[in-house]
């Protein structure tokens, strides 16, 4: 089963009418969503299936379980609204994009370096990464670079390069184009003032935490 994923469509979208497809114990499976379950870093959206809090949604295949209170009631069928919280979207998608353009940073000028993890919460972001030595020295290039992309408020293309597959990507014309089925900010004025702080997490391996405001 795949369900329809609307929070690709209009990512700033906080409530949503739908049914439920199907129930498997305190798990349901939705025909629609706006509700963004954790992949490739990106924490869940926090929220409400019906007025039952979800307690966790992780992906399925194409589809997402969400997690509910074992006494949750719902049934095959029934209408639902689901409601997330959107200043924790918001805050989770700024932080999104400004990991993936030091990230993409990191790749354009550090031949070699490998991503080894990552992680975006809603407080602040990180990527760690195999390398050798001390990576902030990258820091004032990559404050700047990134610095004067959040001023030019450019458009952010988010789009399927595969939709049978739900394979997508997004864009920075003249910046990046990446693999990515996240969640996407329009325009990178949204971001906002980037920081940028280096942790050393072991021998060979660097982690570059990143906070915006």
């Amino acid at each position: 089963m795949t369900v329809k994923k609307l929070f690709w469509q209009d990512p700033y979208r906080t409530t949503l009418d739908t049914r439920v497809a199907a129930i498997e114990g305190d798990q349901v499976r939705l025909e629609e969503t706006i509700f963004y379950a954790f992949s490739g870093g990106q924490e869940s959206d926090a929220g409400t299936i019906g007025g039952r809090v979800v307690l966790e949604a992780r992906k399925d295949g194409g589809d997402i379980l969400y997690t509910l209170e074992p006494a949750h009631g719902l049934k095959a069928g029934d209408a639902v609204t689901i409601e997330i919280d959107g200043a924790r979207r918001r805050k989770l998608m700024r932080l999104h994009l400004a990991a993936e353009i030091i990230l993409e940073l990191a790749y354009q000028n550090l031949q070699g370096i490998q991503k080894v993890g990552a992680h975006i919460a809603e407080d602040k972001a990180r990527i760690d990464f195999e390398w050798p030595e001390n990576i902030s020295r990258l820091f004032p290039m990559m404050q700047e670079k990134a610095g004067a992309l959040v001023a030019a408020d450019y458009d952010i293309l988010s789009a399927f390069s595969d939709e049978a597959n739900q394979r997508r990507y997004w864009e920075i014309a003249g910046f990046a184009r990446v693999p990515c089925g996240g969640t996407h900010l329009k325009r990178t004025g949204e971001i906002g003032a980037i920081t940028l702080k280096r942790v050393n997490i072991g021998k060979g391996k660097e982690r570059i935490e990143i906070r915006v405001s």
